[in-house]
């Protein structure tokens, strides 16, 4: 598959399986000179290849590309083996971080992965900010980072590990948020 096919069709996963609503989110997918990201206020259900704007490595990213585009490009200038980086809202993970404490899976498969997720907490009228700087650089340590209210980072050697680690956060926190109900957690 073509790799911007390949993006915007991972992109419209994470609107499909709840990760994000219509027009939510952000992915990039980096090559050798920079990276293709979604545009900002991107509809998942309508999104195509044409549609992506390039962003170079250093320098300024082109009018229209997500607000998170300096996130992107930061990421890929600390973490030279990033090939991808997801941006989603999942409900369950965003809910069980609203206190802002590490998240911690209680699942086989979330403590194999990472063990702890670190919670970011950035004032919301200081995001566009802040973000950049502060999600890029948790990101080196850890491959996925949730920001307090406001959802999901995760960044892998390809878009489908990152897919796969932002998938398997959201299951971790509603196996968390289940094992409360019940009463086992």
């Amino acid at each position: 598959m073509e790799p911007k096919q390949d993006l915007v069709r991972h992109y419209g996963w994470l609107r499909q399986y709840g990760l994000n609503d219509s027009h939510s989110g952000n992915v990039s997918m980096r090559d050798a000179q920079g990276f293709w990201i979604t545009p900002t206020g991107a509809c998942a259900d309508l999104l195509q290849p044409d549609g992506l704007l390039y962003c170079p490595l250093a320098g300024d990213c082109p009018p229209g590309a997500s607000l998170d585009a300096p996130l992107h490009q930061r990421l890929y200038q600390l973490v030279p083996t990033a090939g991808a980086l997801l941006h989603s809202h999942g409900p369950y993970t965003v809910a069980l971080t609203l206190g802002g404490a590490d998240f911690v899976p209680p699942d086989f498969e979330g403590q194999y992965y990472f063990g702890r997720i670190p919670v970011i907490s950035i004032p919301y009228r200081q995001y566009v900010a802040e973000a950049p700087r502060r999600v890029a650089e948790a990101l080196v340590e850890d491959p996925v980072v949730v920001v307090r209210g406001h959802g999901v980072y995760a960044r892998a050697e390809s878009l489908n590990l990152a897919y796969k680690w932002t998938c398997s956060v959201e299951l971790s926190a509603k196996t968390a948020l289940l094992a409360h109900q019940a009463g086992t957690l």
